[in-house]
């Protein structure tokens, strides 16, 4: 049961970061979709006029019927439209579910796009709606909603608060050693500083440049959380008669997992076993593949503590094991284990969502054997994590190079 690998990723697009602060405004969201829908297509080296399916997040301009809305602005006759609400698991997410489609012969092309050029502008007739999301992070604060009446009164909200208390409860159950934290993040701006376009591209980092950063959520330091930035991604699936018309090395979707039991901790059975070792257990099974054969990972990366846990629940190193893990491994493109080469989120930005979608194209990016100066030697499999929320929202996806 599961996928059979027929399903290919042929093309990608992943904007260059810009730091949130500094960004001018993006114009509509439903344009973005379709530079990055456009621009991904072209990559691939296929027809525009083949794509028979999307696969999106939310839209700005449209907060119901949003995959209709964009068939209709594209022009694209979708047999197969879906939205996916998942935070930052949306983009590994979409990805299986455009490759089931495109197995089931629902459709033939799939484009799964995530602008994040944040819209800044308004009318006083118009004004942007303040929306909880931009109050309280992943929480919600409408009337009725749980976390309105038993989490966000008490201060347990967003996600700064959330990851530290998981970084805390790792460190009274198996201890904590901060500069192999750091580690992660210095290796990875390794990965950075080699790739074009990552937002820390010019920028060397140290341990104790980490460890002297401010301390925002105790344990977890300024330079161990993601930066906000903006841009957009987008990934094209196709099957094996499109994929071999292509002008890339397809990169085939062999396994997936996806474990979703709460939105916040505050219902998590242990903070300490996130819903990806399902997930992954479940992805690697169906693809056949086993850990040792993965050529490089691609990690979600939003704290530093998410890394550590998930390359543990992952099945990478035994539970409690993972700084032993970080001790014996090198994480840069050129280590003993490549992880998240293109910087990851810490190194080369979290776009939003496209965040997500990062992971995405660092594995295909690889497995093409287009990474540049940071490409792997011999890349045919890669592993991929999607988080959202809380550890709450968990996907793992198996690809393989035909």
């Amino acid at each position: 049961m599961g996928l059979r690998g027929d399903a290919a990723i042929v093309g990608y697009v992943e904007l260059a970061p810009e730091k949130l602060s500094r960004a001018s405004a993006g114009p509509f969201t439903i344009e973005q979709w379709a530079d990055l829908a456009a621009a991904a297509t072209d990559d691939a080296g296929l027809p525009a006029e083949r794509i028979d399916g999307i696969v999106t997040a939310g839209l700005q301009e449209s907060e119901i019927f949003v995959p209709s809305t964009i068939a209709e602005y594209l022009g694209i006759p979708a047999n197969f439209a879906e939205i996916v609400d998942l935070g930052g698991a949306s983009a590994a997410a979409m990805v299986w579910r455009a490759a089931a489609a495109v197995e089931l012969g629902i459709c033939d092309l799939v484009v799964c796009a995530l602008p994040a050029r944040y819209r800044t502008f308004s009318s006083e007739e118009k004004p942007q709606p303040v929306r909880d999301a931009m109050l309280f992070g992943s929480s919600s604060n409408q009337y009725g909603s749980p976390q309105a009446e038993f989490d966000i009164p008490y201060g347990n909200l967003g996600q700064n608060g959330p990851y530290g208390e998981v970084a805390q409860r790792y460190a009274a159950t198996f201890g904590y050693d901060e500069a192999l934290m750091a580690k992660i993040v210095v290796d990875q701006r390794v990965n950075a500083n080699h790739t074009e376009g990552a937002i820390w591209r010019d920028v060397p980092l140290s341990i104790d440049d980490v460890l002297s950063s401010p301390v925002i959520a105790d344990p977890l330091h300024k330079l161990e959380i993601v930066m906000p930035c903006t841009g957009g991604a987008a990934v094209v699936i196709a099957g094996p008669e499109l994929a071999g018309r292509g002008r890339h090395r397809p990169v085939r979707i062999t396994g997936f997992g996806e474990h979703v039991p709460f939105k916040t901790p505050t219902y998590a059975e242990n903070l300490l076993e996130s819903p990806l070792a399902r997930a992954a257990e479940t992805a690697f099974a169906m693809s056949g593949s086993t850990r040792d054969e993965m050529d490089m990972v691609s990690i979600y990366d939003c704290y530093t503590i998410t890394v550590l846990l998930s390359l543990e629940d992952a099945g990478f190193c035994e539970k409690g094991k993972g700084f032993q893990f970080l001790t014996d491994r090198d994480l840069t493109f050129r280590g003993d284990f490549p992880m998240n080469t293109a910087g990851g989120q810490l190194g080369f930005g979290q776009a939003g969502l496209a965040g997500g979608m990062h992971h995405v194209c660092d594995a295909a990016r690889q497995i093409m054997g287009r990474a540049g100066a940071a490409q792997v030697e011999s890349c045919d499999r890669a592993f991929v994590s999607g988080n959202g929320g809380i550890l709450s929202e968990q996907i793992a996806l198996v690809l393989e190079g035909s």
